[in-house]
């Protein structure tokens, strides 16, 4: 191992360039300095302009643009100056630029997240609710076919019953947020097969997973809820337009 004249920068022997500065790496390199010292450089030191640079946008750390730019410069004028085997200096005025960078940056990130991270809520609990609109039509199409297969039994309130019909997180009764049940199948007047049953989707967490609720019957109407009531839904709910 040698050691470039120029910049001190650790040369390997079969190199003959050296990677930081350039310079031909001539046989006798000198050997490396003690332990603790710098490489003494060549040519005067010379302060990074880019450390200057952060610096001057930190101070107009107010106005946004000027804030990021003191941390991309203070960034690159860092690994800059550690590349440059002393050739360069300046790390005091990057690392301002750095502090005053971030101090104007964290406000503005926290307003981008105050107003971003509500819409995204919302943008989810629309996703969720269609989602859960399509189930109930997957539902209710699933239990006709299953009533016209099984004449004996009629309908089901079993969404296990379902389970070649329909989706498997379905069949488990939860999906995308939403809570999925079959209740209040009831038999004909000879007390037959069912011939009634009620099909309910309701928002796991309130207003966090989803706002409305949804439901449908034997009639195929589906309903919805604006309180996310179930209950609500079969009694006052609205047929969804």
């Amino acid at each position: 191992m040698t050691f470039c004249a120029a910049c001190g920068n650790s040369v390997a022997v079969d190199e003959k360039f050296c990677r930081v500065c350039g310079r031909v790496v001539s046989a006798g390199s000198p050997v490396p300095p003690a332990t603790g010292q710098r490489p003494a450089s060549v040519g005067s030191v010379e302060t990074s302009g880019k450390a200057i640079a952060s610096l001057i946008c930190g101070i107009l750390f107010l106005i946004p643009p000027f804030a990021i730019a003191a941390i991309v410069l203070g960034h690159l004028s860092l690994s800059q100056i550690r590349k440059s085997g002393g050739r360069l200096q300046g790390d005091g005025l990057a690392i301002a630029g750095l502090v005053l960078g971030y101090f104007g940056a964290v406000p503005v990130l926290l307003i981008i997240a105050a107003i971003a991270i509500p819409n995204l809520l919302r943008a989810r609990m629309a996703a969720n609710e269609s989602s859960a609109v399509a189930s109930v039509r997957t539902l209710v199409v699933a239990e006709t076919s299953y009533s016209q297969v099984h004449h004996e039994a009629g309908f089901t309130c079993s969404l296990s019953d379902l389970d070649q019909l329909i989706d498997q997180e379905l069949a488990g009764g939860r999906k995308y947020g939403y809570v999925f049940e079959l209740t209040d199948c009831s038999a004909g007047s000879d007390g037959g097969a069912n011939v009634k049953y009620r099909v309910v989707a309701h928002p796991i967490t309130a207003n966090q997973t989803g706002v409305r609720a949804f439901c449908s019957d034997e009639s195929a109407v589906i309903k919805v809820d604006s309180s996310g009531s179930d209950r609500e839904c079969m009694e006052n709910g609205r047929p969804l337009e």
